[in-house]
């Protein structure tokens, strides 16, 4: 969908607003030349019609484009991969012509763009950039030990702390405002009460939280895909062993995280929109709305 939805800079994301899917079926030409390229890469026995099942990859990749789950996976989406069969088909197994098809995509591709016109998305893409950036950033000694001797200042609880620090955390920064209560009791389930100058592990996915946005990371719990990327970094450092370490080694640990992260979304980058998340660049999720270079020349 990246060919066919305008991309507008948005900070470190970009915005998604359909113009680009106005234009595309808006030019008679390159919409024919577009609905031709598809059309036969869909047509296997090449009879000139689509057959319900050629129709399905048709139908699989609008589903992405609308960052759907894949089909089998939930009743109601498999409802509306249904529906848009039928709009193909009519309710009947019957096979689809090219003219047929095009009318049926073109008013697809126009109800999408609609809604991205009325109600743009927002796709931040997290590739281990920004984090390998905030690592190797002058700042990043100092984030640490700021966020270390918030969580041991004897000054105040630590809760208060905590609070406090999040309070400084704006939703732009991916943070939900503190008012909602999941935020504050997911940094401070497996906190412990007492501290004498070294921390324990159980700290971490606090620090982590308090460190994401400098790091281009969303906070722990907010995305299910990248919880388990940082399970996975977790594991590595033995995490929830319940040991106690002083500054450098909780500062060391940290980096580590940082490090098994970004290595594993150098390798399966997480796209995260305003109502979906896909594990690969949004180009690719959807290839029937990705028009060929020769169609868009």
């Amino acid at each position: 969908m990246e060919s066919s939805s305008k991309r507008k800079s948005g900070g470190n994301g970009e915005i998604l607003d359909g113009s680009n899917i106005m234009e595309l079926v808006g030019n008679e030409q390159v919409f024919s030349n577009f609905v031709d390229h598809k059309f036969h890469q869909l047509d296997k026995d090449r009879d000139g019609k689509l057959s319900v099942k050629e129709l399905e990859p048709a139908v699989a990749d609008i589903g992405a484009a609308l960052g759907l789950p894949a089909q089998g996976i939930s009743p109601d989406s498999d409802h509306i991969y249904f529906e848009v069969l039928n709009e193909f088909t009519h309710g009947k197994q019957e096979k689809v012509s090219k003219t047929e098809f095009k009318e049926v995509l073109s008013d697809i591709l126009l109800g999408m763009a609609a809604g991205l016109k009325r109600d743009p998305i927002v796709i931040l893409r997290m590739d281990g950039e920004d984090l390998l950036e905030f690592v190797n950033g002058p700042g990043y000694e100092a984030e640490l030990a700021s966020i270390f001797s918030q969580i041991e200042s004897p000054s105040g609880s630590l809760r208060e702390h905590v609070i406090e620090a999040f309070g400084r955390l704006t939703v732009d920064q991916g943070i939900p405002p503190t008012s909602d209560s999941w935020t504050l009791n997911l940094a401070l389930e497996n906190l412990l009460k007492d501290h004498n100058g070294k921390i324990s592990k159980d700290h971490l996915r606090l620090a982590l939280d308090l460190v994401s946005p400098s790091a281009g990371l969303p906070p722990v719990g907010a995305i299910e895909e990248m919880d388990k990327v940082i399970g996975e970094a977790f594991k590595t450092v033995n995490a929830d062993d319940g040991k106690t370490v002083k500054e450098d080694e909780f500062k060391k640990i940290i980096t580590e995280i940082l490090g098994s992260i970004m290595l594993q979304l150098e390798g399966n980058p997480i796209s995260v929109s305003s109502n979906s998340v896909v594990h690969e660049p949004l180009g690719s999720s959807s290839t029937l709305l990705q028009p060929s270079s020769s169609e868009t020349a």
